[in-house]
């Protein structure tokens, strides 16, 4: 409805007007003007659709203009902070970067994809950004995911994250133990180290970034200089590499 109003206000104001425009109309002018502007729209209410598509398409533009200025401003952060994880091919041409959350269900449903992505392309580096947003329990996988990379490295970490994107659970002291044990982990040092401040130093550090690129919801990508915000289908994740990989050469 806002945006049907936005759009009711742009024709009523964008339309010239006779002698001058509205302001120079007397008030039954005016009247007859705007009754007329409304009959119009009523009996062409696609003329209401085209305007929102303008709008919607000028919108769209002005925030990728501004998600190119926010990327190339914090590129250092975004790509390269030495604290987050680093997959993929650590040497690829590109980086692709993922703002996520354990309890997202769209995060979970661009696991496989990614995973596809960059197994298929081969010259992808790949850094996670751990965003818990939706609770305690996206918080304590966070918490659980960045203990294991700081105290079992890179290798653990990634085993955690590929198993917390499709476990359906509550997470408890019992079953994280079970679950370091069964990924080979030893749960000892990791359980111990999960309230330590670097933890949740290393997740406040994240957030501050995300607000710095205003980001709200993940998943959120940033590839190149573009913000992908939402779940991308893996074919139009496609397309954006190969864009990315033009636009460089």
């Amino acid at each position: 409805m806002r945006r049907l109003m936005l759009a009711i206000l742009a024709v009523f104001w964008l339309v010239p007007a006779q002698a001058g425009g509205l302001g120079d109309m007397t008030d039954e002018e005016r009247a007859a003007f705007r009754v007329e502007i409304r009959d119009y729209l009523l009996e062409n209410p696609e003329v209401l659709m085209e305007a929102i598509a303008v709008l919607e398409q000028r919108q769209q533009q002005n925030q990728a203009g501004t998600d190119q200025e926010m990327v190339e401003t914090n590129a250092a952060e975004i790509f390269d902070d030495g604290f987050s994880y680093v997959g993929g091919n650590p040497d690829g041409d590109i980086t692709l970067v993922e703002f996520l959350d354990y309890r997202c269900t769209y995060c979970r449903k661009a696991h496989a994809d990614v995973a596809e992505l960059i197994r298929t392309d081969g010259n992808i580096r790949f850094v996670i950004k751990e965003f818990p947003i939706l609770g305690e329990q996206a918080t304590l996988a966070s918490k659980l995911a960045v203990a294991t990379l700081h105290k079992a490295g890179p290798d653990a970490y990634f085993k955690l994250n590929d198993f917390l994107m499709t476990f359906g659970g509550n997470l408890t002291p019992n079953n994280m133990n079970g679950i370091l044990q069964k990924l080979g982990t030893d749960p000892e040092p990791i359980l111990a180290y999960m309230d330590d401040d670097a933890v949740m130093g290393h997740i406040g550090k994240v957030n501050v970034l995300a607000q710095k690129l205003q980001i709200t919801g993940t998943p959120t990508f940033v590839l190149g200089t573009e913000m992908l915000r939402g779940y991308v289908p893996l074919a139009n994740m496609r397309e954006v590499v190969a864009e990315v990989r033009r636009a460089k050469n």
